[in-house]
């Protein structure tokens, strides 16, 4: 009789079987959804075998760059570490040229010039989640069969993939460069540029649809999401003592060298939280990856409910967009704009106004509250609600605030 499985996020058993997740190992996991809350898990019972998340220093490769202990001559059996798996350049270059090196032989030892490149970076000081990206793209050439270090290959290869954007071409050219930089190795890019698009912005009804569609643990996110327009890395990072009940705030950490910032969350954001377990330090104590696939599966599973294609166009970044063009809307100051979203560089925050206008160019009968104010008292308190001074007429003064 097999061990029980519970819901990590709200306990309950009632499950369905969603899968297999397979390992690289060889084996195979059981994943499982939520009938309750419509979290996705893996079988917590999983004891996995010794893999890439036990490199020493926090080293996490992506799925697939992997030192399979078959042929190690450890009688242990044990993975290599990350100085131990790295063969020299040397080593390559050699078996490239006598011709004597198999696929499987030159494959391995191109892994570990992947493995050696990864340490590089983590040593660096990237963060992790960008080390995992850059991994998981070099490895992703290897698995369609790509001499990594032959760069003439990959520019044929890159010529040939009709399925991947001008985008995803360009980036994997920005990390293959660096791969080669490392090694030293010299080569000559080829010039991708990808078109640029403007970010989908929603109705506001089509985020509070997913909103309502999700789940007790993805609900809470997503309203933070649409409030604050933080990032989903900044979200996972919130703990419960950066949240002020009291004062209706969060105190964001920042993410890709943004700007800290306190923000005010409503009465329905608050009350959504308490509704968590606080069975640990942070708020959405789950991994990115859990996160996001829960989201993609409500999204497709809404979308096909109402018969509305375009919620799948929306992603968690979206909300972010959503609440900037918004906000730029309502109050016309980009600066304002910009602390919201910890912007550095205020370039980052202008294609909102682009946007915006492209959204609201039709709505030019504009509703305001108005008010006035004949002594500075009077304007003081009307400039604290969020009244922004229009004109003065015979002296007295006029404000207006967007309904």
């Amino acid at each position: 009789m097999g061990v029980a499985v519970a819901c990590p996020s709200c306990g309950s058993d009632r499950l369905y079987k969603d899968g297999l997740r397979y390992l690289s190992d060889g084996t195979s996991v059981q994943r499982w959804l939520c009938r309750n809350c419509g979290y996705r898990f893996t079988d917590p019972n999983h004891k996995a075998k010794t893999g890439w998340r036990n490199l020493p220093s926090g080293l996490n490769l992506p799925f697939g760059l992997l030192y399979s202990c078959q042929g190690n001559d450890d009688p242990k059996g044990r993975v290599p570490s990350a100085p131990e798996a790295v063969q020299t350049l040397a080593t390559v270059e050699n078996n490239a040229k006598s011709g004597q090196a198999g696929a499987t032989e030159q494959t391995i030892d191109v892994q570990g010039k992947i493995v050696e490149y990864l340490w590089y970076l983590k040593k660096k000081g990237l963060k992790e989640i960008t080390v995992r990206h850059y991994g998981e793209m070099l490895t992703q050439l290897l698995k369609d069969g790509v001499n990594l270090m032959q760069p003439e290959e990959v520019k044929n290869f890159l010529a040939r993939k009709d399925g991947w954007s001008e985008r995803t071409k360009a980036i994997v050219v920005v990390v293959y460069n660096d791969f080669l930089n490392f090694l030293k190795l010299p080569w000559e890019p080829p010039k991708y540029k990808p078109t640029k698009k403007l970010p989908f912005i929603p109705a506001e009804e089509e985020l509070d649809q997913m909103i309502a569609r999700a789940g007790k643990r993805l609900a809470p996110l997503l309203q933070i999401l649409k409030e604050t327009g933080m990032r989903l890395g900044e979200a996972l990072r919130l703990k419960w003592t950066d949240v002020d009940f009291q004062r209706k705030t969060v105190n964001i950490t920042p993410e890709k060298g943004s700007k800290p910032r306190i923000l005010p969350l409503s009465e329905k954001a608050l009350g959504m939280l308490q509704t968590l377990p606080k069975k640990s330090e942070y708020i959405f104590a789950a991994t990115r990856w859990s996160i996001t696939s829960n989201f993609y599966m409500q999204r497709k599973t809404l979308a096909r409910k109402l018969n509305n294609p375009r919620i799948l166009k929306i992603s968690l970044h979206t909300f972010r967009h959503w609440k900037a063009t918004i906000e730029y809307h309502k109050t016309k100051d980009l600066i304002y704009v910009q602390q919201i979203l910890g912007h550095v560089d205020i370039k980052s925050t202008m294609v909102y106004i682009t946007i915006e206008q492209g959204l609201f160019s039709n709505t030019s009968n504009d509703e305001f509250h108005v008010k006035t104010a004949r002594t500075v008292e009077e304007a003081c308190k009307l400039a604290e609600v969020g009244f922004e001074y229009f004109d003065t007429i015979e002296g007295i003064h006029i404000y207006r605030r967007r309904k």
